[in-house]
C-alpha cells in the first residue's frame, strides 16, 4: 500500500522538535511522498530546506496563500517571480482566495491569484488551489484560463458533486480529501461517491484538521490511513484500492 499526502506543512515549527520522527511514522505507514504548500515569501527557504532535507520523499511548491496578501502584496509577487525563475518547484500553491476573515484585500487577492496561475500555466505546473468563502470568484478567475493548459487540485474540498463538476470543468481538475471528511458534521463527505475516484487526492494540510479519532491533536501524514478507510467505507473498496488509485491520481497530476 501507498499513499501520497498532497498537501502538507511540514516546515511549520509545531515540527521543529520530532520531524525526523514524523517523517519515519509517515513511512512506516505507507506514505512514500509528501508535497509541501508554500504559505507566504518568507518562509521558502523553510520549506525547501525540509524538501532538501528529504529529497525523493518531500517536495516544494511556491505559491503565496490568500491570507498573506497586504500592502506589500507587489513586493512578495516580485519575490514569487524571482523564486520560480530559479528553482523548479513541484507546483503553484497555496493560492487562491479566502474571504473568510477579511475582506479588506479582496482586490489584491485577485489580482495575486491571477498573478500566480498564469506564472504556473507559463511553466506548465499544477496550482494547489485554496478558496474559502470565495467558491465563484475562485472559480470565475480561474475560468479566464485556457482549461487545455490549466491543471490542478482544489484543496480541502468541502462542497457538493455539482460544484466538484464545475471544477473539473476547468482543465485537468482534482479535489484534495483530508480530515475533514472523517468529521461527523461533515455533510459534504456523504455525497463524496457522486464524484469519481479517479478524481480525488488525499492530503492532510497538516498540523492542522487531524482525522477523527485524533481531531484537535496536531496532524501529520502517517493520519492519512484514516482518511483512507473513511473513503473506502464511501466508495464501497478496499483501503490499499483507495490508497493506489490516489496515489496515481497524484502522480499524474505532479510527476
Amino acid at each position: 500500500m501507498r499513499i501520497i499526502d498532497t498537501h502538507a506543512h511540514l516546515d511549520d515549527p509545531q515540527y521543529a522538535e520530532d520531524l525526523p520522527e514524523v517523517v519515519d511514522r509517515a513511512r512506516l505507514a505507507g506514505v512514500e511522498k509528501v508535497l509541501l504548500a508554500n504559505v507566504n515569501i518568507k518562509d521558502k527557504d523553510r520549506v525547501q530546506a525540509v524538501a532538501d532535507a528529504y529529497p525523493g520523499f518531500c517536495y516544494a511548491m511556491m505559491g503565496i496563500h490568500p491570507e498573506e496578501i497586504r500592502e506589500d502584496y507587489r513586493e512578495q509577487l516580485e519575490a514569487f517571480d524571482r523564486e520560480v525563475s530559479k528553482r523548479r518547484y513541484i507546483a503553484i500553491g497555496e493560492i487562491g482566495m479566502d474571504l473568510y476573515f477579511d475582506r479588506s484585500f479582496k482586490a489584491e487577492q485577485q489580482e495575486a491569484f491571477r498573478h500566480q496561475i498564469a506564472a504556473a500555466v507559463d511553466m506548465g505546473l499544477p496550482v494547489a488551489v485554496h478558496s474559502r468563502e470565495a467558491f465563484q470568484i475562485t472559480y470565475d478567475i480561474l475560468s479566464e484560463f485556457d482549461k487545455n493548459r490549466l491543471r490542478g487540485v482544489w484543496h480541502c474540498f468541502s462542497l457538493t458533486p455539482e460544484q466538484a463538476r464545475m471544477i473539473f470543468k476547468l482543465g485537468d481538475f482534482y479535489i484534495g480529501i483530508g480530515g475533514v471528511s472523517t468529521f461527523k458534521n461533515a455533510k459534504f463527505s456523504e455525497r463524496l461517491p457522486e464524484i469519481p475516484i479517479d478524481r480525488v487526492l488525499l492530503e492532510t494540510d497538516c498540523p492542522y484538521l487531524a482525522p477523527t479519532p485524533l481531531r484537535g491533536k496536531r496532524n501529520e501524514p502517517s493520519y492519512l490511513t484514516y482518511v483512507a478507510q473513511r473513503l473506502s467505507t464511501l466508495y464501497g473498496l478496499s483501503v490499499a484500492d483507495v490508497c493506489e488509485i490516489t496515489s496515481q491520481n497524484a502522480e499524474k497530476l505532479f510527476f
